[in-house]
């Protein structure tokens, strides 16, 4: 009884709103993996090869919600997904709808709000991969919300990619987004500005790559920070391998340098300003995970 039930909402109807390139990408997954799919876009003809595979093109948003019970939308931000759905949201009543814009957990928790006054099962979500990698098993999706409307569709959620439900606050999972995609662009700041450091004494960045990707970034971030979380989880920061203070030291060497080779400085001058902020906070005899409680605290504005 249980496979069959899983099989019947693994087949669910489902309404995509919203047809980028990410919505493309979703509803052609959805297709895929045997779902009557209905999409919806404000420009109808971005739908055109969605409907040569199988999909039913609603003429409204009205429509286009009752035919499935759950939506997913895809649009540009929170803003966009009220101004569309906001006059339909009667026709929604007793279905579910998943967000998979992008925002902030304020802009969730309003959503979460807003159905629940309509009595509008409601999920927040992010997309952790691009389109091409869409519908793939180990694809990362995370949710967050009610856990009983997470599982009632999970099935149909698996035809996406991974689904993970991060917990019943309606916003972790955009903060997760926004957590991750500042890993990533610092990251890659990271590296782009190292490269147009060694860059200015004419090193091509395919040798510096070589280096920094294969040998050094591989010390840096792996596993063993992993275990470190657990230090800033305690707020335990021994400085015995290497204090603020010398970390500060190199950071002010990496700007001068900066200078010096006529490479942009602000990111270096940046990271040496919150290090010198950690020295000034007490963490001058820290190590450098110190900066995580820098990080805990607002902005000085002044």
């Amino acid at each position: 009884m249980t496979n069959q039930h899983s099989s019947d909402q693994h087949r669910s109807p489902v309404t995509v709103i919203g047809l980028g390139p990410m919505g493309v990408a979703l509803a052609e997954s959805l297709l895929n993996h045997g779902h009557a799919v209905t999409i919806w876009n404000r420009t109808a003809q971005k739908g055109d090869d969605l409907i040569t595979k199988g999909a039913h093109r609603a003429a409204t948003v009205a429509e286009a919600v009752s035919r499935s019970p759950v939506t997913i939308v895809c649009l540009k931000d929170y803003a966009t997904m009220h101004a569309i759905l906001n006059s339909v949201v009667d026709a929604m009543t007793g279905r579910a709808l998943v967000n998979l814009n992008s925002g902030t957990p304020t802009e969730a928790h309003a959503a979460a709000r807003w159905t629940a006054e309509h009595d509008v099962d409601y999920l927040d979500g992010a997309i952790m991969v691009p389109p091409p990698l869409i519908g793939e098993a180990d694809s990362v999706f995370l949710y967050s919300g009610s856990q009983d409307v997470f599982d009632r569709h999970r099935a149909t959620l698996a035809s996406l990619g991974d689904p993970r439900h991060l917990g019943s606050d309606p916003g972790l999972a955009v903060l997760h987004n926004a957590a991750l995609l500042d890993l990533m662009y610092a990251t890659m700041n990271g590296f782009l500005h190292a490269t147009a450091l060694v860059g200015s004494a004419g090193v091509p960045a395919v040798d510096f790559g070589e280096l920094a990707v294969k040998w050094f970034m591989p010390t840096v971030v792996n596993e063993s920070l992993i275990e470190q979380a657990s230090e800033l989880d305690q707020g335990d920061y021994p400085g015995d391998f290497g204090t603020m203070e010398m970390n500060a030291n190199a950071l002010e060497h990496i700007t001068r340098t900066s200078v010096e080779q006529g490479v942009h400085s602000d990111q270096p001058r940046l990271m040496q300003q919150i290090a010198e902020r950690a020295i000034a906070e007490g963490y001058s005899g820290r190590n450098y995970l110190a900066v995580f409680e820098i990080f805990k605290k607002p902005t000085h504005t002044g």
